[in-house]
């Protein structure tokens, strides 16, 4: 795994919990083509809080990310969608386990 990150936090309207979840179920494929992207998970907490973690080899790969089709689809949607703008965090992973 990577040893940066983001994590954002997503606030979905009240109505739009449902629209929110499919949104980010639907990303995988985008993820998937991203070279840069090492993982990538989407999440839900709750009702209507939503986010997404995931993780790079360099600082290219996390920029390419930011300023990739998600990013973009995330951003034309988030007035329609969220009840606030997302909170985008840029983490330095100090450890991890994953398989292998």
């Amino acid at each position: 795994m990577g040893q940066l990150a983001l994590l954002a936090r997503l606030e979905a309207r009240p109505g739009k919990e449902e629209e929110v979840a499919a949104f980010l179920a639907s990303a995988l494929p985008l993820a998937r083509q991203e070279a840069g992207t090492e993982t990538w998970f989407a999440w839900r907490i709750g009702a209507s809080t939503f986010g997404i973690f995931d993780t790079f080899g360099d600082e290219a790969g996390r920029t390419a990310h930011l300023q990739g089709p998600i990013a973009a689809a995330l951003m034309a949607k988030a007035e329609e969608l969220l009840a606030a703008p997302p909170v985008i965090e840029q983490l330095d992973l100090l450890a991890e386990k994953v398989p292998g």
